[in-house]
């Protein structure tokens, strides 16, 4: 549906017009229309999916037509975020949707000056987009107050709860007014978002606009069976091959990930990291340089992953598979955006066959199995620079064996299949002091 028959003001639809988007995604046609009528909403949508501008069109309006200006060291709609690239990656969307409309839009997050968070909100702002902790650091020292709040916005709410926000949240409804319009976001539904999205709406219209933790539809998906120690081996390679034109690699620890980006830099890789334990400037540069394929292999965890929305990412490489089944869906996600084909490839070891079931259950399908390439043992031995064992259930030859051989099976075209060739590249058509900021 075009936006022009959502609603929406002339103001909203000349920046929208400006940006070139003119038709409306599915949670956007849903959530617009219900949500300029005031209406609390809960929606169910994965990442990528258009829902950022979903609540901030709509919010723009309703903040335009009720004609306040914001108070001293208070803002009028707050929005919550889980970690810090995704709050900027919202406040960078707002500034542009807002621009005709003349709304402030403000970020305050960890890793960044308190003393500059003060001076942003001491006059007052229109749209706060905030992670939990700095936003509770601010109320706590007098600097920030949320009496004035005529919309609240949720965003990830599943991933605030994994991240142990549930405390910070419960504080800061008690600080809200009750006449408030609150709006839910999350890509999944399990009964804690349930519980606490009844403590935070009042009758709110539910909007789900894909089956609760499905995957991208155009996401082709694979998995590899490899020892944990041939991991780094089987990733060089697949790097090495080619075929490759932006990949974000996951880790599920901050050392993985650093591990990683060393060791492909010993082969001559060049890849960042992204995780809690760097720097803002240096979360902001490895985003910067990934964007702009100046460095086309990023390196991240869970956390630090939130937000991150860049197009052209052709390859999600799960080097290591997370042990919530529900991680896995937000991964993939960051590829396949704006109606392009992605890729996703998972490496799988022994410990961690129960994660790959996990996985399966949840998504309600089987992930095709691929082989590790003939010559792997070879290779992995010039790569590594010692001996590598012959993967397990393998003799050599890179076909699976046993539940792996049974599982690759799939009645599936043939050509749908990767072709690792000689280095296991498959090719494709195109194919959480305090949580709130100061990790993640």
């Amino acid at each position: 549906m075009s936006f022009e028959n959502l609603g929406l003001s002339q103001p909203v639809l000349q920046a929208l017009a400006l940006k070139e988007y003119t038709q409306s995604t599915p949670i956007q046609e849903q959530a617009i229309p219900i949500l300029l009528k005031g209406r609390d909403l809960l929606g169910i949508a994965q990442t990528g999916t258009g829902k950022t501008a979903a609540f901030v069109l709509p919010s723009i309006d309703r903040l335009v037509q009720s004609d306040k200006r914001p108070q001293p060291r208070s803002c009028r709609m707050l929005v919550l975020a889980p970690t810090r690239e995704l709050a900027s990656q919202i406040a960078e969307n707002a500034r542009g949707y807002a621009r005709f409309a003349h709304l402030s839009v403000v970020t305050v997050f960890g890793g960044t000056s308190l003393h500059k968070n003060r001076q942003d909100v001491a006059r007052g702002v229109d749209i706060l987009v905030a992670t939990p902790g700095r936003l509770i650091d601010l109320i706590e020292q007098g600097m920030l107050t949320l009496r004035n709040v005529e919309i609240l916005v949720l965003d990830e709410a599943d991933q605030m709860l994994d991240l142990g926000f549930i405390h910070a949240l419960k504080a800061i409804v008690k600080l809200l007014p009750a006449k408030r319009q609150s709006l839910f976001f999350s890509a999944t539904m399990p009964k804690t978002i349930k519980d606490l999205s009844d403590k935070f709406l009042t009758d709110p219209v539910q909007v789900a606009v894909t089956p609760v933790a499905s995957t991208a539809e155009r996401v082709e998906q694979y998995v590899t069976f490899v020892q944990q120690a041939e991991k780094q081996a089987l990733l060089t390679m697949m790097l090495q091959k080619g075929g490759i034109d932006r990949a974000l690699i996951f880790t599920r620890t901050k050392h993985g990930a650093d591990r990683v980006v060393k060791l492909l830099a010993g082969n001559g890789i060049a890849a960042n990291a992204i995780h809690g334990n760097k720097s803002q400037p240096q979360r902001e540069r490895a985003l910067a340089e990934f964007k702009a394929g100046k460095v086309k292999i990023l390196i991240a965890t869970d956390i630090a992953a939130r937000g991150i929305d860049v197009s052209g990412v052709s390859h999600v490489i799960n080097f290591e598979l997370p042990n919530v089944p529900e991680q896995y869906v937000h991964r993939i996600g960051r590829t396949a955006r704006a109606g392009a084909a992605g890729v996703a490839i998972a490496f799988c070891a022994e410990d961690e066959r129960a994660y790959l079931k996990g996985i399966e259950k949840l998504t309600r399908q089987r992930i095709e199995v691929t082989p590790l390439p003939e010559n792997f043992v070879s290779e992995a031995k010039r790569i590594q620079g010692s001996r590598v064992a012959p993967p397990q259930g393998q003799q050599g030859q890179g076909r699976p064996q046993g539940e792996e051989r049974e599982r690759n099976r799939v009645n599936r075209p043939r050509s749908r299949r990767p072709n690792f060739g000689a280095a296991g590249a498959p090719k494709t058509n195109r194919a959480k002091r305090r949580a709130g900021g100061r990790q993640g």
